[in-house]
Order: C-alpha cells, then structure tokens, then sequence
C-alpha cells in the first residue's frame, strides 16, 4: 500500500479561534498517527484569518511533543520569508528534540499576498535567489568544518530530510538537479502534474540524501458515510476557494446545502480547475478514486488534505480514507 501523510493548514472555523484550531490539530495528529499515517505537515501562510499555522516551526514543534512516531514537518516553510540559517537552527533545533521524526519541506512562493509579503521580506523582493537559498540551507545540516564562520547551532551535522515542494516545473527541476524528494501541490493548482513529475522523474541525479527520485502528491479526499454528506462537507473547501478569489478570505465557513446558489459560472471552472485532484464520497467511492489517482500518476507516496469545518467529519474523513486506501491496494 502507498504511503498516507497529511497536510494540515489548522484551520480557523467561523465561531472558533486559533487556540481551539491549535487542539484540534493535535488531536487529528494523535488520530491519524493512531490510523497509520506517515507523515504529519502544516503550512506556512500569513494574513489569512482561516489559516493559523504562520509560525509553522513553532506548531510542528507543539504537534511533535504530542505525538511518538509520526513524522512531523513542513508542507511548507517558504524560504524566500525567511533567511537560511535561521531555518537550518529552527529546524535543527526540532530534529535535536525529536530525532527521526521531522520533515523540512521548502517551498518559493511568500505564502500570502503581495502586501504581507513585503512586510515579511522587507529587504527582499523576489524569489530569484531561492537556488542559492536551497545550496546555503542544506550545506548548514552538514557537519561542520574547521574554522567555518559561520554555523547553525544546533543543525551541523544533524540529519534533517529536506523536501522541496512546487506547483510548476520550476521546483521540480530544481529538486531533480540537487538530489532531493519533490511534493507536488497538486490539491490546489493541478494543471503541470504530470510534466513536473516526468521532468523530475527523468533529471533526477543521486545524491548523498537520496538515491533515487522519490515524489508525493497531494489530494483532497473528503469522506463520509454517504455520497451526499461528503459532496455537503466539500462545500467547506469550495467556499473557501471562491473568497478568497474575490479577494476576502476569511474564517473557515460551514457547509452549505446549494453550492450553486454560492457562486458564479466564472468563479465555478475556476475552482473546479483548481480541486480537480479530489476525491470526494463514501467509503466506495473514496477508495475507487485513490486508487485510480494512484494508478495513473504512480506516486511514491500521496499526501492527504481536507478542509473540513466539523472537527469530528474532518476525523472520520481521515479514517475513512485510510481504509478505503487499504482497500483498495488489496
């Protein structure tokens, strides 16, 4: 069976607020690493009022010393807000507290819009440099040479499994060039899957932290006993993604009955375009559709998501999702 991991934005739900996010987040950690879940990986976005994972290292942090043996990281520290040392010591810091078990995962883009973003880099306007960023980050887990400069205390010498993470061909290149496993964004912006996972697939060159090309997907499955219920619980996400094209995002809204009613034609090819890697239904239904994703793109491992407002259904979506991907691999 492929491996299950989940990405997990700790989302603000209308009525709620981040300290409660913050449980809940823990708990769907103890939850899957209960159901077999591999990996455990919370987002770095700033100035969303849904999103409450902006101090990512800090929750990954919170979500390791609640947990044993699930693997807990990034999906993604974005490297351009932030400056490579000051990663490699946070990081390295985590991996000294809970060795085996952290994931650093890079992404290029700020997180957020373009405001936010100038007041996060403030001396740095662009990714352009995220290469080099990439090169400096990963020579500061390597064991420190004498008379070297500069460190990261703790980080030298620290095995830290780095992952870089893209929507485009870009990133996929980049990991392929360097030796290093590649997630593709494919829950959120699906259009160059198949191309960045063939050009990185075929431009792969081993290095010291991996052998081969090895790269995970991303999927929203959302799950529930019937058909009907699980299409209601997707209605979470679609809202989501309509305001925050109309420039207002927000808390994580409920479910509505009528999406419909929700949104316009225009807004409706939009986000269809962008959730057409989803799997949404019952248990039948949700082991048939992660079954036929993995089939056609052979994923090494597929990374799970689901934007769900009631905690318990975002639970039971999540078990549900495991079984039915055992299921299916039998």
């Amino acid at each position: 069976m492929i491996p299950l991991s989940v990405l997990d934005l700790a989302p603000v739900c209308e009525g709620s607020d981040a300290a409660a996010s913050f449980r809940n987040t823990l708990d769907l950690a103890r939850h899957v690493e209960r159901l077999g879940y591999r990996r455990y990986w919370l987002a770095e976005h700033h100035n969303m009022p849904g999103i409450a994972s902006a101090a990512t290292a800090v929750l990954i942090g919170y979500v390791a010393s609640g947990t044993s043996t699930i693997r807990v990281g990034s999906g993604g520290v974005m490297l351009p807000n932030h400056a490579p040392l000051q990663v490699a010591e946070q990081f390295g810091t985590l991996a000294a507290l809970y060795p085996g078990r952290i994931d650093l995962g890079l992404g290029r883009a700020p997180g957020t819009d373009h405001a936010t973003a100038r007041a996060l880099r403030r001396y740095f306007d662009s990714a352009e440099a995220f290469p080099n960023d990439v090169v400096e980050l990963l020579g500061y887990f390597e064991p420190a040479q004498p008379g070297q400069a500069v460190r990261a205390v703790p980080g030298a010498g620290i095995e830290v499994p780095v992952w870089l993470l893209g929507s485009s061909l870009f990133s996929a290149r980049l990991a392929a060039a360097l030796g290093l496993p590649f997630a593709f964004a494919s829950h959120f912006a699906p259009d160059a899957m198949t191309q960045a996972l063939a050009r990185y697939r075929q431009e792969f060159k081993p290095s010291a932290r991996l052998q081969a090309p090895h790269a995970m997907l991303a999927l929203n499955v959302v799950a529930a006993d019937t058909n009907d219920a699980a299409r209601r619980l997707f209605t979470t996400l679609q809202q989501s993604f309509v305001n925050l094209r109309r420039g207002k995002p927000g808390l994580v809204p409920p479910p509505i009955d009528d999406i419909e009613a929700y949104w316009s034609p225009t807004e409706k090819i939009g986000v269809e375009q962008a959730l057409a890697c989803a799997v949404v239904g019952d248990p039948a239904t949700v082991e048939r559709g992660i079954a036929d994703f993995v089939d056609r793109h052979r994923p090494d491992e597929l990374m799970l998501t689901a934007n769900i407002f009631d905690h318990a259904a975002r639970l039971r979506s999540f078990e549900i999702a495991m079984a039915a991907a055992a299921a299916g691999a039998r």
